[in-house]
Protein backbone atom coordinates (compact mmCIF):
# COMPACT_ATOMS: atom_id res chain seq x y z
CA UNK A 1 0.00 0.00 0.00
CA UNK A 2 2.63 2.46 -1.08
CA UNK A 3 2.01 6.08 -2.03
CA UNK A 4 2.73 6.24 -5.75
CA UNK A 5 2.45 8.54 -8.73
CA UNK A 6 -0.37 7.68 -11.13
CA UNK A 7 1.39 7.86 -14.48
CA UNK A 8 2.79 4.85 -16.36
CA UNK A 9 4.61 4.66 -19.69
CA UNK A 10 3.25 2.56 -22.56
CA UNK A 11 6.11 0.12 -22.08
CA UNK A 12 5.32 -0.25 -18.39
CA UNK A 13 1.61 -0.77 -19.06
CA UNK A 14 2.42 -3.54 -21.54
CA UNK A 15 4.89 -5.17 -19.16
CA UNK A 16 2.36 -5.20 -16.33
CA UNK A 17 -0.45 -6.27 -18.67
CA UNK A 18 1.57 -9.21 -19.95
CA UNK A 19 2.49 -10.28 -16.42
CA UNK A 20 -1.13 -10.14 -15.26
CA UNK A 21 -2.62 -11.89 -18.32
CA UNK A 22 -0.14 -14.74 -17.93
CA UNK A 23 -0.97 -14.94 -14.23
CA UNK A 24 -4.70 -14.98 -14.96
CA UNK A 25 -4.38 -17.81 -17.49
CA UNK A 26 -2.02 -19.76 -15.25
CA UNK A 27 -4.40 -19.58 -12.28
CA UNK A 28 -7.50 -20.10 -14.44
CA UNK A 29 -6.63 -23.03 -16.73
CA UNK A 30 -10.11 -22.97 -18.27
CA UNK A 31 -9.15 -19.67 -19.92
CA UNK A 32 -6.80 -21.58 -22.21
CA UNK A 33 -3.59 -20.47 -23.86
CA UNK A 34 -2.83 -16.79 -23.16
CA UNK A 35 -1.22 -16.02 -26.54
CA UNK A 36 -4.38 -14.95 -28.33
CA UNK A 37 -5.41 -12.72 -25.43
CA UNK A 38 -1.94 -11.17 -25.22
CA UNK A 39 -2.01 -10.37 -28.92
CA UNK A 40 -5.43 -8.72 -28.55
CA UNK A 41 -4.24 -6.66 -25.57
CA UNK A 42 -1.12 -5.54 -27.39
CA UNK A 43 -3.14 -4.46 -30.41
CA UNK A 44 -5.64 -2.56 -28.24
CA UNK A 45 -2.78 -0.83 -26.42
CA UNK A 46 -1.18 0.20 -29.70
CA UNK A 47 -4.45 1.63 -30.99
CA UNK A 48 -5.86 3.31 -27.89
CA UNK A 49 -3.07 3.53 -25.31
CA UNK A 50 -5.05 1.34 -22.93
CA UNK A 51 -7.05 -1.89 -22.85
CA UNK A 52 -10.18 -3.23 -21.20
CA UNK A 53 -10.17 -6.17 -18.82
CA UNK A 54 -12.70 -8.90 -19.40
CA UNK A 55 -15.17 -9.33 -16.53
CA UNK A 56 -13.33 -12.49 -15.48
CA UNK A 57 -9.97 -10.70 -15.50
CA UNK A 58 -11.39 -7.86 -13.41
CA UNK A 59 -12.73 -10.29 -10.79
CA UNK A 60 -9.45 -12.17 -10.57
CA UNK A 61 -7.41 -8.97 -10.51
CA UNK A 62 -9.40 -7.48 -7.63
CA UNK A 63 -9.03 -10.72 -5.68
CA UNK A 64 -5.30 -11.01 -6.36
CA UNK A 65 -4.85 -7.40 -5.24
CA UNK A 66 -6.37 -8.42 -1.90
CA UNK A 67 -4.11 -11.47 -1.83
CA UNK A 68 -1.15 -9.12 -2.33
CA UNK A 69 -2.16 -6.61 0.38
CA UNK A 70 0.92 -6.61 2.60
CA UNK A 71 -0.81 -4.71 5.41
CA UNK A 72 -3.91 -6.90 5.60
CA UNK A 73 -4.03 -9.77 8.11
CA UNK A 74 -7.40 -11.05 6.84
CA UNK A 75 -6.40 -12.44 3.45
CA UNK A 76 -7.35 -16.07 3.98
CA UNK A 77 -10.63 -15.55 2.13
CA UNK A 78 -9.26 -13.45 -0.75
CA UNK A 79 -10.91 -15.68 -3.33
CA UNK A 80 -14.39 -14.99 -1.91
CA UNK A 81 -14.33 -11.25 -2.71
CA UNK A 82 -17.55 -10.18 -4.46
CA UNK A 83 -16.79 -7.87 -7.40
CA UNK A 84 -19.39 -5.35 -8.54
CA UNK A 85 -18.43 -4.20 -12.04
CA UNK A 86 -19.55 -0.60 -12.48
CA UNK A 87 -16.87 0.49 -14.96
CA UNK A 88 -19.45 2.26 -17.10
CA UNK A 89 -20.12 4.89 -14.41
CA UNK A 90 -18.23 8.20 -14.44
CA UNK A 91 -20.75 10.68 -12.98
CA UNK A 92 -20.44 11.57 -9.28
CA UNK A 93 -24.15 11.13 -8.53
CA UNK A 94 -24.26 7.64 -10.06
CA UNK A 95 -21.06 6.65 -8.28
CA UNK A 96 -22.34 7.86 -4.90
CA UNK A 97 -25.57 5.91 -5.36
CA UNK A 98 -23.62 2.74 -6.12
CA UNK A 99 -21.35 3.30 -3.13
CA UNK A 100 -24.39 3.38 -0.86
CA UNK A 101 -25.75 0.26 -2.55
CA UNK A 102 -22.34 -1.34 -1.99
CA UNK A 103 -22.78 -0.72 1.74
CA UNK A 104 -26.24 -2.27 1.76
CA UNK A 105 -25.10 -5.39 -0.07
CA UNK A 106 -21.88 -5.77 1.92
CA UNK A 107 -23.73 -5.35 5.23
CA UNK A 108 -25.96 -8.29 4.36
CA UNK A 109 -28.04 -7.96 7.51
CA UNK A 110 -24.93 -8.18 9.68
CA UNK A 111 -23.28 -11.15 7.96
CA UNK A 112 -20.71 -8.89 6.32
CA UNK A 113 -19.55 -9.90 2.84
CA UNK A 114 -16.15 -8.86 1.41
CA UNK A 115 -17.09 -6.67 -1.55
CA UNK A 116 -15.52 -4.29 -4.06
CA UNK A 117 -17.23 -1.94 -6.51
CA UNK A 118 -15.05 -0.95 -9.47
CA UNK A 119 -15.77 2.27 -11.35
CA UNK A 120 -14.29 3.67 -14.56
CA UNK A 121 -10.50 3.41 -14.95
CA UNK A 122 -8.03 6.09 -15.88
CA UNK A 123 -7.66 6.48 -19.64
CA UNK A 124 -5.04 8.35 -21.67
CA UNK A 125 -5.70 12.06 -21.21
CA UNK A 126 -8.75 11.43 -19.05
CA UNK A 127 -8.38 10.49 -15.38
CA UNK A 128 -11.09 8.32 -13.89
CA UNK A 129 -13.41 9.37 -11.05
CA UNK A 130 -12.19 9.75 -7.47
CA UNK A 131 -13.70 9.16 -4.06
CA UNK A 132 -12.17 11.73 -1.73
CA UNK A 133 -13.54 10.13 1.44
CA UNK A 134 -11.14 7.77 3.20
CA UNK A 135 -13.92 5.26 3.86
CA UNK A 136 -17.52 5.09 2.67
CA UNK A 137 -18.60 5.59 6.30
CA UNK A 138 -16.91 8.27 8.37
CA UNK A 139 -18.01 10.17 11.48
CA UNK A 140 -17.82 13.95 11.75
CA UNK A 141 -15.39 15.77 14.01
CA UNK A 142 -16.60 19.16 15.26
CA UNK A 143 -14.36 21.74 16.89
CA UNK A 144 -11.47 24.05 16.07
CA UNK A 145 -8.88 22.10 18.07
CA UNK A 146 -8.30 18.32 18.42
CA UNK A 147 -8.43 18.49 22.23
CA UNK A 148 -12.03 19.70 22.16
CA UNK A 149 -13.29 17.84 19.12
CA UNK A 150 -16.75 16.31 19.38
CA UNK A 151 -16.64 13.12 17.33
CA UNK A 152 -13.75 11.71 15.32
CA UNK A 153 -10.81 14.10 15.46
CA UNK A 154 -9.30 12.47 12.38
CA UNK A 155 -12.14 13.92 10.31
CA UNK A 156 -12.11 17.42 11.82
CA UNK A 157 -10.61 19.13 8.77
CA UNK A 158 -12.90 17.29 6.35
CA UNK A 159 -15.90 18.20 8.50
CA UNK A 160 -14.90 21.88 8.47
CA UNK A 161 -14.46 21.81 4.69
CA UNK A 162 -17.88 20.22 4.19
CA UNK A 163 -19.54 22.79 6.44
CA UNK A 164 -17.95 25.57 4.38
CA UNK A 165 -19.17 23.83 1.24
CA UNK A 166 -22.78 23.93 2.42
CA UNK A 167 -23.34 20.79 4.46
CA UNK A 168 -25.57 21.76 7.38
CA UNK A 169 -23.98 19.26 9.75
CA UNK A 170 -25.58 16.53 11.79
CA UNK A 171 -27.25 16.75 15.21
CA UNK A 172 -23.87 17.29 16.89
CA UNK A 173 -23.35 13.85 18.42
CA UNK A 174 -19.95 12.11 18.46
CA UNK A 175 -21.23 9.77 15.74
CA UNK A 176 -22.79 11.97 13.05
CA UNK A 177 -22.44 10.41 9.59
CA UNK A 178 -20.39 12.53 7.22
CA UNK A 179 -21.43 12.96 3.59
CA UNK A 180 -19.53 11.02 0.94
CA UNK A 181 -17.28 13.15 -1.28
CA UNK A 182 -17.06 12.03 -4.91
CA UNK A 183 -15.40 13.60 -7.94
CA UNK A 184 -16.78 12.48 -11.28
CA UNK A 185 -14.87 12.56 -14.55
CA UNK A 186 -14.42 16.15 -15.78
CA UNK A 187 -16.19 17.43 -12.67
CA UNK A 188 -15.50 19.07 -9.32
CA UNK A 189 -15.82 17.08 -6.06
CA UNK A 190 -19.36 16.98 -4.69
CA UNK A 191 -20.80 15.77 -1.40
CA UNK A 192 -23.72 13.39 -0.96
CA UNK A 193 -25.60 12.74 2.27
CA UNK A 194 -25.11 9.19 3.53
CA UNK A 195 -28.51 7.47 3.77
CA UNK A 196 -29.15 6.07 7.23
CA UNK A 197 -30.50 2.82 5.75
CA UNK A 198 -27.10 2.15 4.12
CA UNK A 199 -25.22 2.09 7.42
CA UNK A 200 -25.65 -0.57 10.09
CA UNK A 201 -24.33 0.64 13.45
CA UNK A 202 -23.63 -1.42 16.56
CA UNK A 203 -24.19 0.07 20.06
CA UNK A 204 -21.09 -0.53 22.21
CA UNK A 205 -21.73 -1.65 25.79
CA UNK A 206 -19.61 -3.35 28.41
CA UNK A 207 -20.25 -7.10 28.62
CA UNK A 208 -20.24 -7.57 32.41
CA UNK A 209 -23.62 -6.00 33.05
CA UNK A 210 -22.51 -3.90 36.01
CA UNK A 211 -22.14 -0.91 33.72
CA UNK A 212 -23.53 -1.18 30.20
CA UNK A 213 -22.21 2.25 29.08
CA UNK A 214 -25.50 2.90 27.28
CA UNK A 215 -25.61 6.49 28.50
CA UNK A 216 -22.43 7.18 26.48
CA UNK A 217 -24.14 6.43 23.19
CA UNK A 218 -21.06 4.61 21.91
CA UNK A 219 -21.45 2.87 18.58
CA UNK A 220 -19.55 1.93 15.46
CA UNK A 221 -20.49 1.04 11.91
CA UNK A 222 -20.41 -2.55 10.68
CA UNK A 223 -18.58 -2.28 7.33
CA UNK A 224 -15.01 -0.91 6.97
CA UNK A 225 -15.13 0.09 3.29
CA UNK A 226 -11.88 1.76 2.21
CA UNK A 227 -12.56 4.16 -0.63
CA UNK A 228 -9.51 6.32 -1.39
CA UNK A 229 -7.15 3.64 -2.69
CA UNK A 230 -6.56 2.85 -6.36
CA UNK A 231 -6.97 -0.70 -7.64
CA UNK A 232 -4.10 -1.42 -10.03
CA UNK A 233 -4.44 -4.49 -12.24
CA UNK A 234 -2.15 -5.28 -15.15
CA UNK A 235 -1.16 -1.66 -15.76
CA UNK A 236 -4.75 -0.35 -15.59
CA UNK A 237 -5.64 2.01 -12.73
CA UNK A 238 -9.10 2.11 -11.19
CA UNK A 239 -8.91 5.17 -8.90
CA UNK A 240 -12.44 4.69 -7.55
CA UNK A 241 -12.81 1.14 -6.27
CA UNK A 242 -14.16 1.00 -2.69
CA UNK A 243 -13.67 -2.37 -1.00
CA UNK A 244 -14.34 -3.98 2.35
CA UNK A 245 -13.72 -7.04 4.43
CA UNK A 246 -15.01 -7.18 7.98
CA UNK A 247 -13.65 -5.56 11.09
CA UNK A 248 -11.08 -7.03 13.42
CA UNK A 249 -12.08 -5.88 16.89
CA UNK A 250 -8.82 -4.08 17.60
CA UNK A 251 -9.38 -1.75 14.65
CA UNK A 252 -12.30 -0.29 16.57
CA UNK A 253 -11.39 -0.86 20.20
CA UNK A 254 -7.63 -0.30 20.11
CA UNK A 255 -7.47 2.32 17.38
CA UNK A 256 -10.63 4.15 16.34
CA UNK A 257 -12.03 4.57 19.86
CA UNK A 258 -8.76 4.56 21.81
CA UNK A 259 -6.15 6.52 19.83
CA UNK A 260 -5.45 9.94 21.32
CA UNK A 261 -5.97 11.56 17.90
CA UNK A 262 -9.30 9.78 17.38
CA UNK A 263 -11.90 9.33 20.18
CA UNK A 264 -9.33 9.07 23.00
CA UNK A 265 -11.65 7.02 25.25
CA UNK A 266 -9.11 5.27 27.48
CA UNK A 267 -9.16 7.87 30.29
CA UNK A 268 -12.96 7.84 30.38
CA UNK A 269 -13.11 4.03 30.31
CA UNK A 270 -10.55 3.81 33.13
CA UNK A 271 -12.51 6.23 35.27
CA UNK A 272 -15.71 4.34 34.55
CA UNK A 273 -14.02 1.12 35.70
CA UNK A 274 -12.64 2.76 38.83
CA UNK A 275 -8.99 2.28 37.88
CA UNK A 276 -6.10 4.19 39.42
CA UNK A 277 -5.04 6.67 36.73
CA UNK A 278 -2.49 8.52 38.87
CA UNK A 279 0.47 6.64 37.40
CA UNK A 280 1.19 4.74 34.21
CA UNK A 281 2.71 2.02 36.39
CA UNK A 282 -0.78 0.96 37.42
CA UNK A 283 -1.20 -0.13 33.78
CA UNK A 284 -4.59 1.56 33.70
CA UNK A 285 -4.27 2.21 29.98
CA UNK A 286 -3.62 -1.46 29.29
CA UNK A 287 -6.52 -2.60 31.43
CA UNK A 288 -8.90 -0.04 29.94
CA UNK A 289 -7.78 -1.03 26.44
CA UNK A 290 -8.59 -4.69 27.03
CA UNK A 291 -12.00 -3.86 28.50
CA UNK A 292 -12.83 -1.55 25.61
CA UNK A 293 -11.92 -4.30 23.14
CA UNK A 294 -14.00 -6.81 25.09
CA UNK A 295 -16.92 -4.43 24.82
CA UNK A 296 -16.52 -4.10 21.05
CA UNK A 297 -16.36 -7.85 20.43
CA UNK A 298 -19.25 -8.64 22.77
CA UNK A 299 -21.41 -5.87 21.34
CA UNK A 300 -20.90 -7.00 17.73
CA UNK A 301 -21.60 -10.60 18.74
CA UNK A 302 -24.83 -9.66 20.51
CA UNK A 303 -25.90 -7.64 17.48
CA UNK A 304 -25.17 -10.56 15.14
CA UNK A 305 -22.61 -8.58 13.14
CA UNK A 306 -19.49 -10.19 11.71
CA UNK A 307 -16.26 -9.28 13.50
CA UNK A 308 -12.95 -11.09 14.07
CA UNK A 309 -10.77 -11.11 17.15
CA UNK A 310 -7.02 -10.67 16.81
CA UNK A 311 -6.10 -14.10 18.13
CA UNK A 312 -8.32 -15.94 15.65
CA UNK A 313 -7.31 -13.68 12.77
CA UNK A 314 -3.62 -14.26 13.54
CA UNK A 315 -4.11 -18.02 13.27
CA UNK A 316 -6.04 -17.55 10.05
CA UNK A 317 -3.19 -15.52 8.61
CA UNK A 318 -0.74 -18.35 9.27
CA UNK A 319 -3.19 -20.69 7.54
CA UNK A 320 -3.14 -18.29 4.59
CA UNK A 321 0.66 -18.41 4.53
CA UNK A 322 0.66 -22.19 4.55
CA UNK A 323 -1.99 -22.40 1.84
CA UNK A 324 -0.16 -19.98 -0.43
CA UNK A 325 3.19 -21.71 0.11
CA UNK A 326 1.62 -25.04 -0.92
CA UNK A 327 0.60 -23.36 -4.18
CA UNK A 328 4.13 -22.06 -4.73
CA UNK A 329 3.22 -18.41 -4.12
CA UNK A 330 5.27 -16.11 -1.93
CA UNK A 331 3.34 -13.96 0.55
CA UNK A 332 4.44 -10.44 1.38
CA UNK A 333 3.55 -8.77 4.65
CA UNK A 334 4.34 -5.65 6.67
CA UNK A 335 5.09 -6.86 10.22
CA UNK A 336 4.09 -3.54 11.79
CA UNK A 337 0.57 -3.90 10.34
CA UNK A 338 0.13 -7.67 10.64
CA UNK A 339 0.89 -7.76 14.38
CA UNK A 340 -2.23 -6.63 16.31
CA UNK A 341 -2.10 -3.37 18.30
CA UNK A 342 -2.77 -5.18 21.59
CA UNK A 343 -1.27 -8.40 22.98
CA UNK A 344 1.07 -8.64 20.02
CA UNK A 345 3.44 -11.21 21.51
CA UNK A 346 0.50 -13.39 22.55
CA UNK A 347 -0.34 -13.97 18.87
CA UNK A 348 1.59 -16.30 16.55
CA UNK A 349 2.14 -13.64 13.87
CA UNK A 350 4.43 -11.74 16.25
CA UNK A 351 7.08 -14.45 16.26
CA UNK A 352 7.84 -14.45 12.54
CA UNK A 353 9.53 -12.20 10.03
CA UNK A 354 8.01 -11.14 6.72
CA UNK A 355 9.15 -9.53 3.51
CA UNK A 356 7.23 -6.45 2.38
CA UNK A 357 6.91 -7.46 -1.28
CA UNK A 358 5.72 -4.93 -3.87
CA UNK A 359 3.25 -6.06 -6.51
CA UNK A 360 1.91 -4.63 -9.75
CA UNK A 361 -1.57 -5.91 -8.87
CA UNK A 362 -2.46 -4.14 -5.66
CA UNK A 363 -4.47 -1.51 -3.79
CA UNK A 364 -2.37 1.64 -3.71
CA UNK A 365 -2.60 5.06 -2.10
CA UNK A 366 -1.75 7.50 -4.86
CA UNK A 367 -0.14 10.85 -4.21
CA UNK A 368 -2.63 13.29 -2.71
CA UNK A 369 -5.08 10.64 -1.47
CA UNK A 370 -4.65 11.50 2.20
CA UNK A 371 -4.82 15.24 1.57
CA UNK A 372 -8.12 14.74 -0.26
CA UNK A 373 -9.43 12.61 2.62
CA UNK A 374 -8.69 15.52 4.95
CA UNK A 375 -10.67 17.84 2.67
CA UNK A 376 -7.70 19.90 1.50
CA UNK A 377 -8.66 22.09 -1.51
CA UNK A 378 -12.25 20.81 -1.28
CA UNK A 379 -13.53 24.39 -1.02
Amino acid sequence: MEILQKHSSDAQVWEEAEEFIRLFHRENPQAGDPRARLAAVRAELAETGTYRHTPEELVHGARVAWRNSNRCIGRLYWNSLRVRDRRGLTDAEDIAAECFEHLREATNGGRVRPTITVFAPDAPGRPGPLIWSEQLVRYAGYGDHPSITVGDARNRRLTEALLRLGWEGGPGTPFDLLPLVVQGVDDKPRWFDTPADAVLEVPIRHPDGRDDWSDWGLRWHAVPAISNMCLEVGGIHYPAAPFNGWYMGTEIGARNLADTDRYNLLPAVARRLGLDVSSDRSLWKDRALVELNRAVLDSFDRAGVTIADHHTESRRFLSHLEREERKGREVGADWSWIVPPISGSATPVFHRTYEDRPSATAYVHHEGAQERAWGRDLV
